[in-house]
């Protein structure tokens, strides 16, 4: 509360009469540096989605459905009430603006943390009010972090199949297509790419902070100089990269004059926006590198699967282990526990680090989607559903796997829903569907075996995957509440469904999946999935009658790929375990 009473009297000395707050950063990053963190300093909410607004004498801020129990909590006492985006009766953030603010007032926003979308959109649907960029936020915040300098790193051609120069020629291609002669790149797994190189600057998020333009000239790359060694100056030099201050970035975009310029608006802030449009011809459209990276190449599909063996071993390992000290009244609390995952993760001979913080829960903390353990946390036990979603960075790309555990004996219903949950996965993993399919028409086959029981998950059923990038990449989504593009072969992508018992549990299982070609006929191409994840279910969580004969047939399949897979790099205990998770069902 004390925060958001500095901030607006902040607002009434730049005679501000709404200020918007929303998460991220100057390069529309969904998991910003700490230095960006502004919602969380003003609300105290921790999540990764949200967009805080402060009026004169109210105060909200917006989350969706896989935060709505965290954020609950964590926003007592800031003076902001939760504003649960992507309930029916409930207006987004930006639209909640657009039909409260009264003609003639000002709308105060930090420059580069809006986006140009957002901008435009109020912009455009009142056009009686006042748009000032100005940044209330950072005299506020004492002890403010400073801009991450973590170093960077070349990502070989092995890992990649094409250099940046190759790469160059393809955007270039695609710029033409759209009769646009520069880009302007502000997206930073965007750039990664681009580049084949990657940082540390944000945690799981192998990037590194930086701008970049390209023409038919230049390749500019706009990063902290301070980064640079000697081999990523002779690297700069073979790939015909410029090599600019990062913060030069504004002055020289400000000198774009008569430019066919081609950028995202969804991926671009509003300062860069306000600083291009008048003397350019504006051409907006995703950024062709997200079509591009999105499209897994097959050395890179060869190379991530390799390492979701791996990876499955060291999970196998962790469950194996869990399961014993659990089961021998050992005291092991969710934050222990995701720390000796990782631990077994670092054995892996590539591994960089996690790709997102684990979420480690049991009991009813699964219920909340993100929920992030603590020191102080729950003792794992032997009465409710441990829930532990994580993944992993390794030079051979990126992982993501949720898997429900009980360690006990299940009651009915929480067998009931488990088995809901794995028929909701099996039945999407096994579709196949027809080319120009869009994720939101596949994420109905996903929810209809848990809707048959009237209930429901707040979140989308998945999300595209980067290679050694961000765990959450686009543009394709499986949910429903997006305009998303078709699914095409390449596109990697998680399927996880869940059902989510406020105070009693969690459930969630996910595996990520490729796009692949399944087939063409008359009626036209045909797509389906190719498992990348080979981890067990928890066996004794399944209630088989649940299961159609050809459900069981699928998970009979999967388990004794999983078992083939894994078993040769596990010791006697946990082979003996993956055994009994893998046994097969009877398929009569």
């Amino acid at each position: 509360m004390e925060v958001l009473k500095k901030l607006r009297n902040k607002m009434q000395e730049n005679k501000i009469d709404i200020y918007l707050v929303p998460t991220g950063d100057p390069h529309g990053s969904e998991y910003p540096p700490d230095a960006y963190k502004y919602r969380t300093f003003l609300t105290g909410f921790t999540g990764s989605a949200g967009v805080a607004v402060a009026f004169k004498d109210e105060a909200y801020c917006w989350t969706d459905g896989r935060y709505y129990i965290q954020a609950g909590k964590q926003l007592e006492g800031s003076g902001f009430a939760l504003q649960k985006d992507g309930q029916p009766e409930i207006l987004s953030p930006y639209d909640y603006v657009i039909k409260m603010a009264k003609e003639g007032d000002t709308v105060g926003f930090h420059g580069e943390l809006l986006m140009m979308k957002d901008l435009q959109k109020l912009e455009s649907q009142r056009p009686d009010l006042n748009f000032k960029a100005v940044d209330l936020m950072t005299d506020l915040w004492e002890n403010r972090p400073g801009l991450p300098q973590e170093p960077m790193f070349i990502l070989k051609n092995a890992y990649t199949k094409f250099s940046t120069l190759e790469k160059r020629d393809q955007v270039m291609e695609e710029l033409k297509k759209h009769e646009a002669d520069t880009l302007v790149l502000s997206s930073l797994d965007d750039i990664a790419w681009f580049t084949n190189l990657r940082g540390r600057d944000i945690p799981n998020n192998p990037v590194f902070l930086s701008f970049l333009t390209l023409d038919k000239k230049h390749l500019v790359l706009y990063i902290d100089l301070k980064k640079i060694d000697q081999e990523i100056v002779e690297y700069f030099e073979q790939q015909k990269i410029v090599v600019k201050e990062y913060h030069d970035f504004y002055q020289d975009i400000k000198k774009l004059k008569g430019k066919k310029i081609l950028l995202d608006p969804s991926k671009t802030n509003a300062l860069v926006y306000k600083n291009i449009k008048e003397k350019n011809q504006l051409i907006e459209a995703i950024n062709p590198t997200t079509m591009l990276k999105a499209v897994k190449n097959k050395v890179e599909l060869n190379n991530v699967k390799a390492a979701y063996v791996d990876d499955g071993v060291a999970l196998v390992k962790y469950f194996s282990w869990l399961n014993q000290e659990v089961l021998a009244g050992k005291t092991i609390t969710e934050f222990e526990a995701q720390n000796k995952l990782i631990s077994f993760r670092k054995n892996i001979v590539d591994y960089i680090e996690d790709s997102f913080t684990p979420i480690s829960a049991y009991g009813s903390n699964g219920a909340m989607m993100h929920y992030s353990a603590q020191k102080e946390s729950a003792v794992i036990g032997k009465d409710s559903f441990y829930l532990i979603d994580s993944g992993g960075q390794y030079l051979r790309g990126t992982t993501d796997i949720t898997r429900t555990l009980h360690f006990g004996q299940p009651t009915e219903e929480e067998k009931r829903d488990y088995t809901l949950v794995l028929k909701s996965h099996i039945g999407l993993a096994n579709t196949i569907f027809l080319e120009g399919t869009k994720g939101s028409q596949l994420d109905a086959i996903a929810r209809r075996p848990i809707w048959q029981y009237h209930m429901d998950y707040k979140c989308g059923t998945g999300h595209g995957v980067g290679y050694l990038l961000n765990v959450h990449e686009g543009p394709h989504r499986i949910s429903r509440w997006t305009e998303d593009c078709p699914l095409e072969e390449g596109y990697i992508v998680t399927i996880e469904p869940g059902i989510y018992k406020e105070d009693m549990y969690g459930i969630r299982l996910e595996n990520d999946v490729a796009v692949k070609l399944d087939g063409t006929a008359p009626d036209g191409t045909f797509y389906s999935f190719d498992m990348l994840s080979y981890i067990p279910f928890d066996r004794k969580c399944i209630n088989p009658d649940l299961l159609t004969r050809e459900e069981r047939q699928w998970l009979n399949r999967y388990n004794e790929q999983v078992y083939d897979l894994l078993a040769p790099n596990l010791n006697k205990e946990e082979e003996a375990y993956l055994s009994i998770q893998t046994e097969p069902f009877s398929e009569k």
